[in-house]
């Protein structure tokens, strides 16, 4: 480890990842720093993502990919469901990945472009130089040293502790921090194609449950709730705990991981002098699914391309570097982040009733054209008493 680069990334997910692997590419000297002692572990993720979208960064390996998806079921709080099958869903089925060696895959595909790659470092702190972050101070193997770098790329995750140290506010609404917990479960009776998505205010309050094969009899099972719905006897975990109990009685849990994901508008500001945020750390999940691999690694390639621009005029100011924020905003990732929040904002205070209104018109409608709004629009028509609540809506996603 030097101690000076053209980037510093700090985080070895996705984002960092791609980060690091996309500035190698082009030639720059890169450190990607990891707090943890091994890339993609723990597994916080319910490892979700569209075909189309992995393509765009990644060729499909079955080392990597535990399940391909071919319909996703939604269920209503009654227990009627639906199912969308990949004619009508798109891009909303795909893979379930194994995060642990498609993290690392990504890791080891930046470190062959050139990226030098420490692991169980962990940045303490920012180099500041009038107000400029220019670099990290690192923790590793006991040794604390200043590594100087001209573009330091927070990814961090949802945690986001570099960001806030620079001066960047990160904090997130605790009712837009969803609460989870998540198992790796085996011996378990699912369709190893179907995602199940369970809605509902008893099995999951302001949040849903989650069942995503990786194979014949394996599956992550999660929830994720409300963070103002936590509390003594009914946290993520004893919604959890109560849905396994009741449905998978037999299986065995060989994996368990607890945590919060935001589901919140992204951060403000995206860029500061000499910083860019991406991923994660920069809020930029999906507030409907919590989902973001694929925003983390989008967000982390578009920061290195603006990055490098900034490099070779030899300007790295918050003005220099503002086209990253601007750009994924106008994206079609920022415009869905945009988008989904205000379709969140509207589903998580509807009632079990409305819900089961919904689902039960949905699953009756034949739509040739599939859409968000070609479906809102039909389900209006057929339930005038939801006029109001899916007005809201389509106001949103127009």
């Amino acid at each position: 480890m030097k101690d000076n680069y053209d980037f510093l990334v700090i985080g070895g997910g996705p984002g960092g990842a791609i980060a690091a692997r996309t500035a190698a590419s082009e030639g720059y000297s890169v450190l990607l720093v990891e707090k943890r002692p091994a890339i993609g572990a723990p597994v916080r993720c319910a490892e979700g993502i569209g075909k189309e979208a992995l393509a765009e960064f990644i060729k499909p390996d079955e080392r990597w990919i535990s399940a391909e998806i071919k319909r996703a079921e939604l269920v209503a709080p009654d227990g009627v469901s639906m199912i969308v099958g990949s004619e009508m869903a798109g891009s909303k089925v795909g893979y379930i990945l194994d995060r642990k060696v498609f993290d690392r895959e990504l890791v080891w595909q930046a470190a062959e472009a050139g990226a030098e790659v420490m692991v169980k470092t962990r940045a303490t702190g920012p180099v500041m130089a009038d107000g400029k972050v220019k670099g990290a101070v690192v923790d590793f193997c006991g040794k604390r040293m200043k590594v100087h770098a001209d573009i330091t790329i927070a990814a961090d995750g949802v945690e986001s502790k570099f960001s806030r140290w620079c001066g960047i506010d990160t904090a997130v609404p605790v009712r837009e921090i969803m609460s989870s917990a998540q198992y790796l479960m085996t011996d378990i009776d699912i369709d190893p194609a179907t995602t199940v998505f369970y809605l509902g205010n008893k099995v999951a309050p302001e949040g849903y449950l989650w069942v995503f094969p990786k194979g014949e009899r394996t599956a992550n099972v999660g929830v994720g709730i409300s963070g103002k719905k936590s509390g003594p006897g009914h946290r993520a975990k004893d919604y959890l705990g109560r849905f396994i109990a009741e449905k998978f009685p037999d299986g065995k849990t060989i994996e368990c991981v607890v945590g919060g994901v935001s589901v919140c508008r992204p951060l403000e500001k995206t860029v500061a002098d000499g910083l860019m945020i991406v991923g994660d750390a920069a809020r930029v999940v999906d507030p409907m699914t919590g989902g973001g691999i694929y925003n983390a690694m989008f967000t982390g390639k578009l920061a290195v391309e603006v990055g490098v621009k900034a490099l070779s005029a030899g300007d790295l100011s918050r003005e220099s570097l503002m086209p990253y924020d601007q750009g994924w905003r106008a994206s079609p990732v920022g415009k869905t982040i945009a988008r989904n929040w205000h379709i969140k904002e509207k589903f998580v205070t509807m009632s079990d009733a409305k819900l089961n209104t919904i689902i039960h018109s949905a699953r009756a409608i034949d739509l040739g054209d599939f859409s968000t709004i070609a479906l809102i629009k039909e389900i209006m028509k057929r339930n005038p008493l939801l006029l109001a609540d899916l007005a809201g809506l389509m106001s949103a996603i127009k």
